[in-house]
């Protein structure tokens, strides 16, 4: 088993929204996440999907896309994003995603040998000069659903854990958002993000603070291929397929 992670994946194959009109490395990145996915994740892998994976209003518009990352390898988790306006009810989201895709959602979901994921789509921090004027209010849901995420984690029995999320909670400028001490009072080992495009990734915080590995996973910030997340007791190596050398 290992684990890989890929963020706002911005999926149009039911609207008419191509990403291109942000620039020519956007253009047919379906296929280009298609062709890496497929050739990097094994059906025992895990894929961390960070939000924001299609441009669909509503379900039936979401669907092909939903179905585009049914067809990928390996078992996914996936969390909303802001742009993810088709989800609605869980019981419409479960319905909707095929079935090697769990969404994470005020729950935690586990993964092998006492390793889970907990997380939350979370939002702008408050403080921030870019934040609109609900911003508080949605944190603060965001922040309690991230809450609801690790006592979930904690009642499986899970001892290991990798925090989802959409929005980055820890920034370049020294900006440290409130999901912080709760993910580092939870043990998490690794926080994955994305929501941060083109000449914002710079403020979005990668490596090691408190004991968290951040990593910002966002398509345009890792050429449209997913990373792997590496754990220390978490074997990465490579099944070999059927009819390969032993």
């Amino acid at each position: 088993m290992r684990i890989f992670a890929i963020s706002d994946l911005h999926l149009s194959l039911g609207v008419d929204k191509p990403m291109d009109i942000f620039g020519d490395h956007w253009a047919g990145h379906d296929v280009k996440m298609a062709t890496a996915w497929d050739s990097m994740v094994g059906p025992d892998d895990w894929v961390l999907v960070g939000g924001d994976t299609s441009w669909g209003l509503d379900i039936r518009q979401a669907q092909p896309d939903l179905d585009w990352l049914g067809e990928r390898p390996g078992r996914k988790v996936l969390i909303k994003g802001n742009h993810c306006t088709w989800w609605s009810s869980m019981a419409k989201v479960r319905a909707a995603l095929p079935e090697s895709v769990i969404p994470l959602h005020a729950l935690a979901v586990p993964l092998a040998d006492g390793l889970g994921v907990v997380g939350s789509r979370l939002w702008d921090p408050p403080d921030a000069p870019w934040a609109g004027p609900d911003a508080a209010k949605i944190f603060r849901r965001e922040v309690e659903r991230l809450r609801l995420s690790i006592a979930d984690a904690r009642r499986q029995g899970l001892q290991r854990l990798i925090a989802l999320v959409h929005y980055p909670p820890r920034y370049t400028d020294g900006r440290v958002t409130d999901a912080v001490p709760l993910l580092e009072e939870a043990g998490v080992e690794v926080c994955v993000y994305g929501h941060l495009h083109g000449k914002h990734h710079r403020y979005g915080f990668q490596g090691e603070a408190g004991g968290i590995r951040y990593h910002l996973a966002s398509v345009d910030a890792i050429d449209f291929r997913p990373i792997e997340i590496q754990l220390d007791g978490v074997t990465s190596e490579v099944e070999p397929s059927p009819g390969a050398d032993a």
